[in-house]
């Protein structure tokens, strides 16, 4: 028997139901960290000619002269105080670099999310409408590629063609160019930020700094949205009701948009929850590539320097917001579909 739940009680349940997964989460960061060769005591104290005591003052100071089980519970209890470490690194608490670099890397993934959605979304109800047409073709081919080629790949030919060889896009250095001055950090969101300061020059210089690596992490993303949204759709227009729907006469667009597509959107919504979650922890190569100063390229060299506090924070965070995606998803289920019930 099923139950409607209110809408207090449904987050409540679902972040009850997600505090295993971030557990495990944090245990397995912990437990890679420092499995991963090399040694950070001799790495911060100036390399592998560094006298032995040296190393050895460096690893008391980093807590590493303490068993395994010991360093996790005290990891343990800094969490639970809301303390995710100090970066070595850049000497700063790794919560506060956290949010710092955040703004950077939500911009870039919801700028690319966008282009996305809006490339994907059309062309896969355009192909399911017209199979075996060109634009069917064109779809597959889109999709094939964006899964076929690695996104370190496609932003390296990007650079290449947009501003090696045509000019047309703005140096991939950063998000801003280096004698520019960015607009004031209201929301962390600079093309928000030009906005709410009423400066286009800065939003459209922003906006080109966006374009390559935007676009490289789009061509990557939109093949499962374009796929998924081209499979749903050609099994909701062979459905009964739909060709009721032609039988009674109803006009093309209400038959595609009022019956078929809404009744689509289900597995739809599930893919774009996921390829985001993944979208915001897996730019880390784009970020590298492009020089973006986000909460990737952050874990990234943290991870090269086998500095453990950032590398897992940031999967600590990645986890959370995979939590909060999920639950937004289950939210969203019940507004598509108001017959889905939630288990009591």
């Amino acid at each position: 028997m099923t139950t409607k739940r209110s809408l207090p009680a449904i987050v409540v349940r679902r972040v009850l139901f997600a505090l295993p997964t971030l557990f495990g989460a944090i245990v397995i960061t912990f437990l890679l960290a420092h499995a991963l060769p090399g040694d950070p005591a001799a790495y911060f104290a100036g390399g592998a000619d560094t006298s032995y005591e040296a190393i050895q003052a460096m690893r008391v100071k980093l807590g590493l002269d303490r068993s395994l089980p010991e360093q996790f519970a005290i990891y343990l209890r800094d969490l639970a105080h809301g303390d995710l470490g100090r970066s070595l690194t850049t000497g700063q608490p790794v919560l506060a670099d956290l949010v710092d670099r955040l703004p950077a890397s939500l911009e870039l993934t919801l700028v690319a999310f966008l282009m996305a959605v809006a490339v994907a979304l059309p062309l896969g109800i355009l192909a399911a409408t017209r199979p075996g047409s060109w634009i069917d073709s064109l779809c597959r081919l889109l999709t094939t590629l964006g899964v076929s080629l690695p996104t370190f790949v496609t932003g390296l030919v990007l650079i290449y063609v947009f501003y090696y060889l045509l000019g047309w896009a703005p140096s991939p250095i950063g998000r801003v160019d280096p004698f520019v001055a960015p607009p004031p950090p209201l929301t962390g969101l600079m093309l928000v930020d030009s906005l709410l300061v009423g400066n286009p020059a800065a939003f459209w210089m922003v906006f080109g700094k966006l374009v390559l690596p935007a676009s490289t992490m789009a061509l990557f993303t939109l093949a499962p949205l374009a796929r998924m949204t081209r499979a749903a759709m050609l099994s909701v227009l062979t459905a009964d009701y739909v060709r009721t729907a032609r039988a009674l006469g109803l006009s093309r667009r209400r038959v595609l948009y009022g019956y078929a597509l809404h009744n689509a959107l289900l597995p739809v919504v599930t893919t774009l929850g996921m390829v985001f979650s993944y979208m915001l922890g897996a730019n880390v190569l784009v970020e590298k590539v492009f020089s973006w100063p986000g909460i990737g390229s952050y874990a990234l060299n943290a991870l090269v320097a086998l500095d453990y506090a950032p590398v897992q924070g940031f999967v600590l965070m990645m986890g959370a917001v995979f939590v909060l995606i999920n639950l937004v998803v289950d939210l969203l289920y019940t507004v598509i579909d108001p017959r889905i019930a939630l288990e009591g």
